[in-house]
């Protein structure tokens, strides 16, 4: 059954709604892609806080000022962070390769093109970026000890090592002594 006009401007209204209170918008193609692998898709991009709504074209350019002329079916994925809705798409359209790509979207309120917004995905997350910065601060003091810890290694040996060497020098002292003695 069709849509009623009231239906469609509730629609838009809440297009409108979420690209104003979004980070990022995505604008997402997508063709042959099974009710399953959507239900999986809308569940990963759920708990990564990204909203995902498929709706006509007519409608979204409604919602969307600017917004040009995009082919096939589109959805639209949505978030707080700036990152994650492209993230989630791009990660999702690896595995389903022909299925789903990312068609453009709205980035800090400004329209880009799939190939900004592609290059948006790529960049890590925010703690990715975190673990990256503390592994880089670590590099330095963990080369310094590994440094110290092999010139501690070549001027004192263990107590142990010590132990054997002298045990070593002993037995070789007494093989001597009775071979002298035979």
């Amino acid at each position: 059954m069709p849509k009623t006009r009231k239906q469609k401007e509730e629609t838009v209204a809440k297009l409108k709604e979420a690209t104003k209170g979004a980070a990022s918008v995505v604008f997402v193609g997508f063709d042959r892609l099974k009710v399953s692998d959507e239900r999986q898709l809308r569940k990963s991009l759920r708990e990564a806080g990204v909203s995902y709504a498929v709706s006509k074209k007519t409608l979204m350019k409604l919602a969307v000022k600017d917004m040009t002329e995009l082919p096939g079916q589109v959805a639209l994925a949505w978030g707080a962070d700036a990152i994650a809705p492209a993230k989630g798409i791009a990660q999702f359209a690896k595995k389903h390769e022909g299925m789903m790509s990312i068609l453009g979207g709205i980035f800090e309120g400004k329209l880009m093109d799939a190939v900004a917004m592609q290059a948006i995905a790529a960049i890590p997350t925010r703690i990715e970026l975190l673990s990256m910065l503390a592994n880089v601060l670590n590099a330095p003091i963990r080369g310094l000890a590994i440094a110290l810890s092999e010139v501690a290694k070549a001027r004192w040996p263990r107590p142990n090592e010590q132990l054997l060497n002298v045990q070593f020098a002993n037995n070789e002292r007494n093989e001597l002594i009775s071979k002298l003695n035979h």
